[in-house]
């Protein structure tokens, strides 16, 4: 499966370089101009690995890096900092407050390319967590869903659904539970955010669907 990543650059040309080259090497990317914009991305298309421009309009590099640590779901995505900022304090701020590596431009995009391959390559080594049921397989460290070895696409949030009734067959979640768990925030108005994600997720399951049971009137589970 194609790695993502994700770039925030507010300079146009170079974002755009940086994009054709990382395609090439058949990388799945998406770009913003700004951090404002980039949190917007974060959640469905939630890149593994993220590179950083520091001199950002509104929300600066640094702002975003430490939004970035502070939340539990996205702390663990790999960041390279790119950017013109090459002071020695500069560098080591930036490291301290979470970034795997600090390129500083102008800079070589084959360098770039092999640093983001070697953070990658170094964070696929460790042991996966895995998921099994009836079948079906996650891959919490990957991303990855699977049906009897067939790999199925999930957004971000039904992957978080999915993973939490999966990990915990035979317990019954109700709606305001899973909204709690996987939206961080409970609200009987949104509970049919859960009903949506629950019937798109089934309908990706395909034979497998049936394994997702309905609890009249409370919510849902796993058996």
């Amino acid at each position: 499966m194609s790695s993502r990543v994700l770039i925030i650059e507010d300079e146009e040309d170079l974002r755009e370089l940086i994009r054709f080259n990382l395609q090439k090497e058949s990388f799945i990317v998406e770009s913003a101009a700004d951090a404002n914009e980039a949190l917007i991305f974060l959640d469905e298309f939630f890149p593994d690995i993220i590179l950083l421009d520091l001199m950002l309009p509104g929300l600066k590099g640094m702002q975003f890096l430490k939004l970035l640590k502070d939340n539990p779901k996205y702390k663990n995505i790999p960041v390279v900092v790119v950017s013109a900022k090459n002071s020695e304090n500069d560098i080591v701020l930036a490291l301290e407050s979470g970034a795997d590596d600090y390129v500083t431009k102008p800079f070589s995009l084959k360098v770039l390319i092999a640093k983001i391959k070697i953070i990658l390559k170094k964070q696929n080594k460790d042991e996966s967590k895995l998921i099994f049921y009836a079948g079906v397989e996650l891959n919490e460290n990957l991303r990855c869903a699977k049906i009897d070895g067939q790999e199925i696409n999930l957004t971000h949030k039904e992957f978080e659904l999915l993973a939490l009734l999966l990990s915990n067959p035979k317990r019954v979640f109700t709606r305001n539970q899973l909204l709690s768990n996987v939206w961080g925030y409970d609200s009987d108005v949104f509970t049919r955010t859960v009903d949506s994600h629950i019937s798109s997720i089934r309908k990706k399951l395909g034979n497998k669907a049936e394994i997702i049971k309905s609890v009249p009137k409370i919510g849902y589970k796993v058996e």
